[in-house]
């Protein structure tokens, strides 16, 4: 292994293959660097004043910076009971979606059994079918059990339709993962006497901690960006996530027109996404490059 390591980090370096690749670096730069322009100039526009923004001197801070845009967008216009709502359903959500997808993700993946490839491909095929075929028939249903009449029945219906919609694509992307942890690991398990249920979640859950991160990760952005489902089963101002918050305040700028604090509650929204992929970039990669062999 070390030699082989040692190869590696001694290969010459390939001219021409970095020129083939240099398209590709261009275009990767010039993504990053617009992308990074973007997101400083509503950096630049959360610190500035609603006037200095149409004046489009925003970069400028003639007027100082302005911090004070991020205590009013928090506590004035509700932010922060937006930020929380979204913390709850994403974190909930998050978490029941593992409980439910990881051990139905083994089974299906480890154990022969009948009804085993109907249940794969029905999960496959459900990922095709639109939210929207299916929205309108169940928001009859859930009105007409009358689970939308108070704040803790309204959250519960909207945590358990996040973690439904999510049930196909983790059991899915677990399956894969799981396909690449070597089944020596249960055997040897079984042979010392422990429980399949024991060694799943001893053993063989820990080893796919990477996949279970990565899809995590990408359950609580679609959650804590999830717009369709509050827009129809919120009923409350109370309840509403960040996506809805967002919109109901951007409809009120022609009644308040307090851009800066518009946009000052968008970097307030953006931040938990981008903490999570900046501190749990490795496990991302990792997550999606697949599992642990052996």
């Amino acid at each position: 292994m070390k030699m082989l390591k040692n190869k590696e980090k001694s290969a010459p370096f390939n001219l021409s293959k970095e020129i083939k690749l240099l398209p590709g670096y261009i275009i990767l730069i010039l993504w990053v660097a617009f992308t990074a322009v973007l997101l400083g100039w509503v950096v630049a526009a959360s610190l500035s004043t609603t006037a200095d923004i149409f004046s489009g001197d925003i970069l400028g801070f003639k007027t100082g910076l302005h911090f004070e845009n991020y205590v009013k967008a928090w506590v004035s216009s509700n932010v922060s009971v937006f930020f929380v709502n979204s913390l709850i359903y994403a974190v909930l959500s998050c978490v029941f979606i593992i409980l439910v997808c990881a051990p139905y993700a083994y089974v299906l993946q480890r154990f022969e059994f009948k009804g085993r490839k109907f249940l794969t491909s029905a999960l496959a095929g459900t990922m095709g079918v639109p939210l929207i075929m299916v929205i309108i028939p169940l928001y009859t249903l859930v009105a007409g059990a009358g689970l939308l009449g108070n704040a803790f029945s309204n959250r519960i219906v909207l945590i358990v339709l996040f973690v439904a919609i999510k049930v196909p694509y983790t059991t899915t992307f677990l399956m894969a993962y799981f396909a690449n942890i070597s089944s020596a690991y249960e055997e040897a398990a079984a042979i010392d006497g422990c429980h399949p249920i024991k060694a799943f979640w001893m053993i063989v859950f820990p080893l796919a901690q990477g996949g279970v991160v990565t899809v995590t990760i990408f359950n609580f952005i679609a959650i804590w960006n999830e717009y369709f489902l509050s827009l129809l089963f919120v009923n409350s101002e109370k309840l509403r996530p960040v996506a809805l918050g967002l919109f109901s305040m951007i409809n009120g700028m022609k009644y308040s027109g307090d851009w800066s604090g518009l946009f000052a509650s968008v970097i307030i929204v953006f931040i938990p996404t981008f903490i999570l992929y900046i501190g749990l970039s490795k496990k991302i990669i990792g997550g999606i490059t697949g599992g642990v062999k052996g």
